[in-house]
């Protein structure tokens, strides 16, 4: 009886936090094909809040800056995260444990307090605001979901197989770029894409650290939103929202199919 009590309790909240969660969602995305110019008025259908939005050169800057944005972003958050996973994994210092802490810190911290964090850093280097400080924040926060998706997989590699390579006359180097790096590969690209989509989506730390000649697509929603939701909005929302969902689902695929990979030779083996 008991059981039953909670089992239908439990799909009573699950159902009533998936309409909370996505019913603005698709609302958002039905107002976007919406006729009118207000946002509360179905008209009917209609694409010309997309042909409107194509129109706008700022909104192409903004979104060319974007681009670039995650896409440096990325490549640094790849290059220092992959790094410091390889360089810590086998390791057994005492430290080890204190130093992955402290990696995920920029995760869990809000992003308004890295913001003023940043802001204060950046304003005692002396550092023009703009595209450069962009990147070193994002960069910043990037780094944990690459470096945390490298040294599980790193966890989970069999060890045999390095030392196999090793034992066969391989150099340090050989080894990790016909062995190692091919295995970690897919955490890699998941990592990349969970990046990406941070750094594309992000408003608070941007507003800190952006100058006045350096606009986001974000930081362009937000400011256009101040006088009231238009179709126009909802419109770019949708497609920004269709792009983070592909990016969150093929980190997701990827690390999948590696993880799959990755039994399969295991079984092999």
């Amino acid at each position: 009886m008991k059981k039953t009590i909670w089992h239908k309790f439990s799909i009573i909240y699950v159902a009533v936090l998936t309409l909370l969660t996505y019913v603005p969602i698709l609302l958002t995305v039905v107002y976007s094909f919406n006729e009118s110019k207000l946002s509360t008025v179905w008209a009917g259908f209609s694409w010309k809040w997309y042909m409107e939005l194509f129109r706008d050169r700022d909104m192409w800057e903004a979104l060319r800056n974007s681009l670039i944005l995650a896409c440096l972003s990325c490549l640094g958050a790849v290059l220092i995260g992959t790094t410091g996973a390889l360089g810590m994994h086998g390791r057994k210092a005492k430290t080890d444990e204190v130093i992955s802490s402290l990696s995920l810190l920029p995760i869990m911290i809000p992003e308004i307090i890295l913001g003023m964090v940043f802001l204060a850093v950046f304003s005692l280097m002396n550092l023009p605001f703009g595209m450069v400080t962009l990147v070193l924040a994002h960069t910043t926060f990037c780094v944990p979901y690459v470096f945390s998706m490298v040294k599980a997989r790193l966890v989970g590699m069999d060890k045999a197989l390095r030392e196999a390579a090793l034992d066969l006359g391989a150099t340090p180097i050989r080894v990790f770029f016909d062995v190692t790096l091919p295995l970690i590969m897919p955490a890699v690209l998941s990592g990349v894409l969970l990046s990406f989509a941070m750094s594309f989506d992000d408003v608070v730390i941007s507003i800190f650290v952006t100058g006045p000649t350096v606009n986001t697509l974000p930081i362009k929603i937000y400011t256009k939103m101040k006088t009231g939701v238009t179709p126009e909005i909802n419109a770019l929302a949708t497609i920004m929202l269709v792009i983070t969902a592909l990016l969150l689902f093929g980190a997701a695929f990827i690390n999948k199919v590696g993880v799959k990979r990755e039994i399969k030779n295991g079984g092999k083996t």
